[in-house]
């Protein structure tokens, strides 16, 4: 006789499979968590090695700034002392230059002018006087510009005198020359 199965073995085998996909979906949801997990604490712990150089950097970077700022108040005490040490040498150069003026002067200025006043200011020699002509001035400014010490003459007034009660005419003169500098020389070697 043949076998009939009453039993309701079709709903079982759905109800069987429909347990299968939700155990399967279950696992899958389960490793998916696992990977989003993995992947997370992954991430998490590049980022915290991340910060952590960030921050060692950072510590590093202030410590550099520190020795910048104090290599810089180096340089500028380096600098104030170098400038200290040009104006000694400077001083120690130029402490025989108001001799060095007056022997240049007796040299340069010919018989017939009569200086009355002599100044000078930074690096320029102010000479007032007076002359017996205009040929004397002119020699006088040609000699200069031959001087060792002083250059660049320039002649800012010559005035006549009206007086007739002297025996001789005098004119008064006022002239600016400039004086040779070490300074002077590397200026003018640099713009050529």
């Amino acid at each position: 006789m043949p076998h009939i199965n009453l039993l309701p073995w079709r709903q079982q085998q759905k109800a069987r499979k429909q347990k299968q996909y939700i155990a399967v979906l279950g696992g899958c949801a389960l490793f998916a968590l696992f990977v989003v997990y993995g992947i997370n604490a992954y991430y998490s712990t590049l980022i915290e090695n991340q910060q952590a150089r960030n921050q060692f950097l950072q510590s590093e970077i202030s410590v550099l700034d520190s020795k910048i700022k104090e290599i810089q108040t180096l340089k500028d005490i380096r600098t104030s002392l170098e400038q200290r040490m040009q104006l000694i040498v400077d001083l120690q150069r130029n402490r025989n230059l108001g001799a060095q003026i007056m022997d240049e002067l007796v040299k340069v200025v010919p018989p017939g002018i009569y200086l009355i006043k002599l100044e000078k200011t930074d690096d320029k020699v102010v000479l007032q006087g007076k002359t017996e002509s205009n040929n004397r001035v002119s020699t006088m400014m040609r000699q200069i510009e031959s001087s060792y010490l002083l250059h660049d003459p320039v002649l800012n007034a010559i005035i006549a005198a009206n007086n007739t009660d002297q025996a001789r005419v005098l004119s008064d003169f006022s002239m600016v020359a400039e004086i040779y500098t070490e300074k002077k020389d590397r200026e003018r070697k640099e713009s050529k």
